[in-house]
């Protein structure tokens, strides 16, 4: 497995590692990523479904086929 870390800054290399490797491709969505949805979303600035949504959407259309997420729950809910 490879794993990229932080996620989202780094969409690009997830993309570069899924055309090169043909392993498992994980993404570490770190607590900073999950700290800057949260607190904007207290503030009211975002809709906080819809951005994590679209956040761990752009790590899985970068390619990666695993997330690691402190919205885990919050996501599964949201898709069940």
């Amino acid at each position: 497995m490879i794993m990229v870390k932080p996620a989202m800054p780094y969409l690009d290399v997830i993309a570069a590692a899924r055309d090169r490797f043909d392993l498992p491709l994980a993404a570490y969505q770190v607590s900073g990523e999950y700290a800057m949805i949260e607190a904007a979303a207290r503030n009211n600035w975002i809709d906080r479904d819809r951005v994590m949504m679209e956040s761990l959407v752009s790590i899985r259309r970068a390619g990666a086929s695993i997330i690691l997420t402190y919205f885990a729950k919050d996501a599964a809910k949201l898709l069940a």
